[in-house]
């Protein structure tokens, strides 16, 4: 649709930016590009839905992120009323408050529908995060381009991707590449946690959600005992999110073989774990990346629900031959994927006592992944701003 030009504003506090997050790394994102527009914008206004990281860099939040924060379709079902109140009074107030620019981050079920609602009444709009149309479902950039001018890319595979739907997307980098420096430093993170410097140190991430430990815990754990059988003496970290999966974790750990007193339940700490670790074992997502960015050798292992799988399989919704964010990055093999079935104790066992026995294997991972760690580390949230500065400045389709 053709739209109005923007209006000419010689003073910068004439800026008005609405932006929308929806969960703990979305607010973190929202924080960094909130501080990096104020600078190039000193007196721009900032407002909208976010949570404590973006009222620090200034932003105004009508509603906290965590009203945002729901997931499984059971919780959606019963706060869906809710949330569409919240969606209509959300739209109102910040059309009302006429921004320049809206910029929805992550949340796509969420902000994507209020990203086409403004662009359809002549408000340019930004979407940060892309949904992972590289790996499934290919044809959804063409209804991301509908809802966003601009889409902002965490990955360098996924502007590509929109370029052949003819939407204007930018990698800007991942803001954890930035955050997390190239060489981490073990002796230290084994301090923090209590565990002996010279110890071999295995840890255990069955997932951040109860659903995942439930599917992924068992199995892990049984792996797990079965390598501290032929390494006497093996430490076993295992974070936990939150107060809930830490007590479903105790209750399979309650079950498992491994010693009690070298199994340690961590508050959280997932990066210290992984730092200190030798190598770890964890479920497929973002949390594979963070591996890769401290440079240690993993295990990934995930599982769905069988008729999930099914469905998937027969449908041909899966795009990729590969899961974890490290072999995608590099487009090859550089940590063992074991999905569904392959998923099981033996296999994983088998895949973590090989990084074990072969140290000069997981020494040459290093080089491959500080390569993708310097290919991510691009100062995200500044070209993020950059980017939205160029939409704001481009004269108007």
């Amino acid at each position: 649709m053709q739209r109005d030009a923007l209006p000419q504003r010689t003073d910068p506090r004439a800026l008005r930016v609405v932006l929308v997050a929806g969960e703990a790394s979305g607010d973190l994102l929202g924080a960094g590009l909130v501080r990096r527009l104020r600078a190039r914008f000193p007196n721009a206004e900032f407002a909208g839905i976010g949570g404590d990281g973006m009222r620090a860099a200034g932003m105004q939040t009508w509603h906290d992120a965590s009203e945002l924060a729901v997931m499984g379709l059971t919780e959606v079902l019963r706060h869906l009323p809710r949330l569409l109140k919240l969606r209509s009074a959300f739209r109102q107030r910040a059309l009302a408050w006429k921004p320049d620019v809206v910029i929805g981050i992550d949340a796509p079920d969420f902000n994507l529908p209020v990203e086409r609602w403004f662009k359809q009444r002549g408000i340019r709009t930004v979407h940060y995060v892309s949904p992972s149309v590289w790996a499934w479902r290919e044809k959804r950039a063409e209804k991301i381009g509908a809802s966003a001018d601009l889409v902002l890319c965490l990955f360098p595979m996924e502007p590509p991707i929109y370029a052949r739907h003819g939407i204007d997307a930018r990698f800007v980098g991942h803001p954890m590449a930035d955050e997390i420096p190239l060489q981490v430093d073990r002796e230290q993170a084994r301090a923090e946690l209590g565990l002996p410097a010279s110890a071999r140190v295995l840890a255990v991430l069955p997932g951040s959600r109860l659903g995942e430990i439930g599917r992924l815990g068992e199995p892990f754990f049984e792996a797990a005992w079965e390598v501290s059988e032929r390494i006497p003496g093996l430490h076993v970290v295992v974070p936990a999110a939150n107060a809930a999966c830490r007590a479903l974790i105790d209750e399979q750990l309650t079950r498992s073989a491994l010693p009690k007193a070298l199994s340690h339940v961590l508050d959280g700490q997932a990066r210290t774990a992984m730092i200190a670790a030798d190598v770890v074992v964890l479920a497929s997502g973002t949390a594979t990346l963070e591996a890769m960015l401290v440079k240690r050798p993993m295990v990934v292992g995930y599982r769905v629900a069988e008729l999930t799988y099914r469905l998937v399989k027969a449908l041909g919704l899966i795009k990729v031959d590969r899961f974890a964010l490290p072999n995608i990055l590099a487009g090859k093999d550089l940590a063992p994927e074991l999905m569904q079935h392959d998923c099981n104790p033996e296999k994983l066992a088998a895949a973590i006592q090989q990084w074990f026995d072969h140290p000069q294997k997981a020494a040459d991972l290093q080089m491959h992944y500080e390569q993708l760690h310097t290919l991510l580390r691009r100062d995200a949230s500044a070209r993020a701003a950059d980017a939205v500065a160029d939409l704001l400045q481009a004269p108007a389709a």
